[in-house]
């Protein structure tokens, strides 16, 4: 079976003639930075996952620290999340100035161990990062129980802590868009959550995110979409849409902010993207079970994608080889390669490197996290794989782990 007559990618972007289309038409419309089709592909989000709005930026990272910026988050403070994410969901917190906390995962889990972030929840905590990590949602019924448990000890910062009078839960929704979790999509359940619509997302603008957020009683949303605006755009007063006007060029610069939003060229292949998404979703969910038959009986464990509580978005096809070393994982990922097969890992633990080592994190201290890790392979799960390539990637990885495997 060793030919690379046969090459399957990891994970490619699936872009249709009508995102093309849709990218023509807005480039020869003459606006091509942020107008009306990133306005129309917030409103678009906002309904989708049930919230009463949205803001999109140029990438899931922008959103997460504007989020963090608009509750008020400042050096001081510390912010809690998982040890077992990519960079993102941690660097955002020394962006501004506060403090991570990283906490080990479940032994069983790939969430964070939830008793371990009861326990790391200090007076200075102001918010907690949890992971969607492959698309499955966390279990933020236990977060909020949590901060609830927790009131006693937080110290509010600014109008919005004030009306939450707790911790904000903001979620790394990174890989979620279009997941639920007992009938409530993600992006309506933590106080904010961040998308990402990168080129390997199943949900793509090229680069680019949307970030959502539950109504707050005593908050104005039209005022939290305002500061985003303003935040992302310089702290300029208007943007270029508004300054079109007859006689509205002037605009003040109401604070020294940052440059993050989105372009018309880039929410034009959201746009198509959200008309097509349903289908892509389902055809997630076919692949994961194709795959959940053949290797599961096998003994590989896979990450649990839907359950009675969990509709997954099926970003992740994440698998564990049982008994295997890190060495063999590895060994395993060079054979599928051979192959024609690329795979990945998701995640190397952020203590294992070099910027958290220097923070002064150690992996030591999260033994959980490197058991996940050192066995862990993620095969190709995306909606440019045909029905032939899944039964190659099947074959392939049988194979292959057949020789690891007794």
């Amino acid at each position: 079976m060793a030919t690379l007559d046969k090459l399957i990618p990891f994970s490619p972007p699936d872009i249709s003639e009508d995102e093309i289309q849709e990218v023509a038409e807005a480039l020869r419309s003459g606006w091509i930075t942020t107008g009306p089709r990133t306005k129309q592909l917030e409103k678009l989000i906002a309904e989708y996952v049930g919230t009463e709005m949205c803001v999109c930026l140029n990438s899931q990272t922008a959103c997460a620290e504007m989020a963090l910026r608009v509750l008020g988050v400042k050096p001081g403070d510390e912010v809690i999340t998982s040890a077992y994410t990519y960079t993102a969901s941690a660097s955002i917190i020394d962006h501004i100035g506060a403090t991570i906390v990283l906490i080990d995962t479940q032994k069983d889990s790939f969430e964070m161990d939830y008793d371990a972030v009861e326990a790391a929840i200090t007076e200075k905590t102001k918010a907690i990062i949890p992971v969607d990590l492959g698309g499955v949602v966390c279990d933020y019924d236990r977060l909020f129980e949590i901060v609830e448990r927790k009131k006693n000890l937080f110290h509010a910062d600014g109008n919005i802590q004030k009306v939450l009078g707790r911790i904000a839960i903001m979620a790394d929704t990174a890989h979620s868009f279009g997941a639920s979790r007992n009938g409530k999509k993600a992006g309506a359940i933590a106080d904010f959550s961040s998308f990402s619509f990168h080129a390997v997302k199943n949900f793509t603008t090229a680069e680019g995110g949307a970030l959502t957020w539950r109504t707050i009683d005593g908050i104005d949303n039209a005022e939290i979409y305002k500061k985003l605006q303003l935040l992302s755009l310089h702290g300029q007063s208007k943007d270029a849409l508004a300054k079109t006007k007859l006689g509205a060029w002037e605009y003040d610069i109401v604070g020294t902010w940052y440059k993050c939003n989105m372009t018309d060229v880039a929410a034009a292949i959201g746009l198509k993207q959200f008309e097509r998404y349903p289908d892509m979703l389902k055809r997630r969910k076919e692949i994961i079970s194709r795959y959940d038959a053949a290797f599961k009986p096998l003994g590989v464990e896979s990450l649990p994608h839907y359950t009675d509580d969990v509709q997954s978005s099926g970003h992740l096809y994440i698998t564990r080889v049982p008994g295997i070393t890190a060495e063999q994982r590895n060994e395993i990922i060079i054979k599928m390669v051979e192959h024609g097969v690329a795979t990945n890992v998701h995640y190397k633990p952020l203590p294992m490197h070099t910027a958290y080592k220097d923070l002064g994190f150690d992996i030591a201290d999260y033994p959980n996290a490197y058991a996940h890790f050192a066995n862990e392979i993620t095969l190709p799960l995306h909606t440019c794989l045909t029905d032939e390539d899944v039964d190659y990637v099947i074959g392939a990885y049988k194979e292959v782990l057949g020789e690891y495997i007794k």
